[in-house]
């Protein structure tokens, strides 16, 4: 496999936008572990390989188990996930397939028991980071090790 371009030589300007975002989302969020849930799970959805592998890898050092990493596709199937966990799982599909049905009123009251408004954006935001790295990948044609050196 060959990359099609190097995103960040290509546009740096783009890429340090891109990496503030990222901050910011890593800020509104200190669960790492959630975070890189939500990350895998719209990796998974979206088809990006390269994501999927960083963050499941990323999870994995964060103490995370194989079997939650691999269960993750699966999650509303799998009791290994918290209340908490399944409500930031459902708003990353819905937010990650928005086109097909949007946010639901009763996928927003389902997280709002979870997280406060301040904690929803920070959801939201988090989503939205990790659905613009997977654009990104695909785009360009990141695949796994394509970095590696």
């Amino acid at each position: 496999m060959k990359l099609r371009l190097d995103h960040r030589s290509a546009n740096p300007a783009a890429m340090q936008a891109l990496m503030k975002l990222e901050g910011t989302a890593q800020q509104l969020n200190p669960d790492k572990t959630l975070y890189e849930l939500i990350k895998i799970r719209a990796s998974q959805i979206n088809g990006c390989a390269f994501c999927l592998d960083m963050h499941t890898t990323d999870a994995r050092k964060l103490g995370e188990s194989d079997q939650r990493i691999n269960l993750v596709a699966v999650w509303k199937e799998a009791p290994q996930f918290t209340e908490r966990e399944r409500a930031a799982l459902l708003l990353t599909e819905s937010l990650t397939l928005v086109a097909t049905a949007g946010v639901p009123q009763d996928v927003y009251e389902e997280v709002r028991k979870h997280f406060d408004e301040e904690q929803y954006v920070g959801l939201i935001i988090a989503i939205n980071a990790i659905n613009s790295w997977n654009r990104i990948a695909i785009a360009t044609g990141m695949f796994p090790g394509c970095y590696e050196n």
